[in-house]
């Protein structure tokens, strides 16, 4: 997984290639902690097809004030530069994340 900021965001995500995934995290967040290491081995699942990306908000808060997001945590789906999917909250789920991932392909 890549590790994005404010200042690599816009060439990492919005100009891959690739579609994207973005979890967002905290650091205080404890369903994000223990939902990281299923979203990096799902990663390992859609590799050369889905870059998959995190995104530190406490290390981010403009970029995530941008990005219109609330609370984590957030998975942000992108395809073409765009911002095609959310999953936010009680619907975070890994097998969530797979299925709005494969919708990308």
């Amino acid at each position: 997984m890549i590790s994005v900021n404010k200042e690599n965001f816009e060439a990492e995500v919005l100009q891959s290639p690739m579609p994207c995934v973005v979890d967002l995290w905290g650091p205080q967040c404890g369903p994000c902690l223990a939902l990281m290491p299923e979203v990096e081995k799902l990663a390992g699942e859609f590799e050369g097809r889905v870059r998959f990306c995190k995104l530190n908000v406490a290390e981010n808060r403009r970029l995530v004030i941008g990005l219109r997001v609330m609370a984590v945590p957030t998975i942000l789906f992108y395809k073409g530069g765009e911002n095609v999917a959310r999953l936010t909250g009680e619907g975070v789920s890994i097998e969530a994340i797979r299925e709005e991932a494969g919708k990308l392909l």
